[in-house]
């Protein structure tokens, strides 16, 4: 089966989603949509300008101010998060197929990515009648409580690698603590957004509580970000990109929830599981090639075991298949040729600064936008391929002798997003795990975790929390009430 060969199982054209109804763009353009696996034109979906910004937004926050979902039973904004699992869940294979297609990932981890969404509606639908205030003692006469209070309109903006599971775990903290949406999806990959989106209105969702768009940056997205009537944002994506949303939301006073980005390091100890930890590694930095941002794209191996480990490593890089995912291979397309273009200029911009390429190096010769699995050896910690987000299939390896040694190649960076730990030894781990400078550190199995763990940076990766219970925390505000029982002289300023 080739990637042409699907392309009459999706729709040829897509379009936003706002105030309920499915719509074009104001301006009547068009976004051409491809697929990275065959460097061709799949579909189009309706470009959103700003008029259409200012619709959607007009639309979330008329929901909002209606108290639709603030008033609904908690229990019952739950179910109905559940039927949007349930509703994902029944549409994983074309949301598979959706994600294969437009963002290049296989078939299983397009169905992969259709299921961890759902799980987040799960996860979040479960937790809406659980978000409880407290009562605060303040003597006779007093009652004095606290109740989490959403923010309002909540803007997102979602980047092109897993926009459905990004879209997915921001939406259903919205929607569990009674916020309003209004999302932006990738222009590079919208379409399983756009399914996503189809669940959650056939779940009966309020009209204007969830809107989709799909524009450019500089325009759809600036003014989703500078939007005088958007009370939080959402962002995942890059540094220069998160100042600039930063900045807008500055002018405006209003919180938000950035993911921006990792360099992430794996440190190889002497006494570590080397099977696991080559195994471990080659997923963490070869899946979806590369283009995660919690990807291993770092390793700091010990000396008496680094050749051992890079030997290891480069046959398993050499024996990884290339081509689209549709046909199952291991390394899959980079999303667009400029980020083909990135991810090889890195390459030789390594091999330049004295790196060698033990494996790779260079872009595949095959149709698409493919790159070879690419490991560095000889790596200085000043390199920018040791410092820099590739974000492509390029693993670089530096060597340690101290733990102290390691811990500061780790955290050498400018990001702190996630950071990882191959050891037998406990102390050694948790010791380790104390010393790095990341928001999540995996021991002996890289993306170990879920749903249910927090993730965040530390950083120049950014700050808040997604995931588990925290990330609830980050979309409510506290409001205090305090009630003086019974007749009586006016209180203190301060108490």
């Amino acid at each position: 089966m080739t990637a042409n060969s699907e392309k009459q199982d999706i729709k040829n054209h897509w379009q936003n989603f706002i105030g309920g109804a499915w719509v074009e763009g104001s301006g009547g353009d068009t976004i051409a949509v491809e697929n990275p696996a065959a460097a061709q034109q799949i579909a189009t979906i309706a470009r959103a300008q700003p008029d259409d910004v200012d619709a959607a937004v007009a639309a979330a926050r008329q929901t909002f101010e209606s108290r639709e979902l603030i008033d609904m039973r908690p229990s019952v904004r739950g179910q109905m998060m559940l039927d949007i699992a349930r509703n994902l869940t029944e549409m994983a294979d074309e949301i598979a197929l959706a994600e294969c297609l437009d963002n290049g990932k296989t078939l299983a981890g397009g169905k992969n990515e259709a299921m961890a969404a759902a799980r987040y509606f799960t996860y979040y639908g479960g937790a809406a009648d659980k978000l409880e205030g407290r009562m605060i003692p303040l003597g006779k006469g007093y009652v004095d409580y606290t109740v989490p209070m959403p923010f309002g309109v909540s803007a997102q903006i979602v980047p092109w690698n897993f926009p459905l599971q990004i879209a997915a775990r921001s939406i259903a903290c919205a929607l569990a603590t009674a916020n309003t949406v209004v999302i932006k999806s990738p222009e590079l990959s919208p379409l399983s957004m756009a399914l996503m989106v189809e669940a959650i209105e056939r779940a009966g969702v309020p009209s204007g509580a969830v809107n989709l768009i799909c524009g450019y940056g500089h325009d759809a997205g600036a003014a989703l970000a500078a939007h005088g009537d958007v009370d939080h944002i959402v962002f995942t994506g890059s540094v220069a990109t998160g100042r600039s949303i930063l900045k807008a939301a500055a002018e405006r006073v209003i919180p938000c929830i950035m993911e921006l980005g990792g360099k992430s390091a794996g440190i190889v100890y002497a006494d570590a599981d080397i099977d696991q930890a080559v195994a471990s590694t080659a997923i963490g930095i070869f899946t979806h090639a590369g283009q995660v941002c919690s990807a291993q794209s770092c390793l700091v191996v010990h000396n008496s075991v680094h050749d051992e480990v890079v030997e290891r490593l480069t046959g398993r890089a050499r024996g990884l298949s290339i081509g689209p995912g549709i046909e199952g291979h291991d390394i899959t397309p980079v999303i667009s040729a400029a980020q083909l273009d990135k991810v090889e200029g890195y390459c030789l911009g390594g091999s330049q600064a004295g790196a060698e390429a033990a494996v790779g190096g260079r872009r595949a010769d095959a149709e698409g936008y493919f790159m070879q699995p690419t490991i560095f050896t000889g790596v200085r910690p000043d390199m920018a391929i040791a410092q820099d987000e590739v974000f492509g299939p390029v693993l670089a390896v530096l060597g340690f002798d101290e733990p102290e040694e390691a811990i500061e190649i780790a955290n050498g960076t400018d990001y702190g997003l996630v950071a990882g730990v191959y050891t037998r030894d406990l102390e050694t781990a948790h010791w380790t795990a104390d010393r790095l400078s990341a928001g999540q550190v995996f021991v002996n199995e890289w993306f170990a975790g879920g749903v249910e763990t927090p993730f965040g940076g530390t950083k120049r990766s950014g700050f808040g929390r997604e995931k588990g219970q925290e990330a609830l925390l980050n979309y409510v505000q506290t409001k205090n009430v305090a009630v003086k029982l019974g007749g009586g002289a006016g209180g203190r300023p301060g108490g």
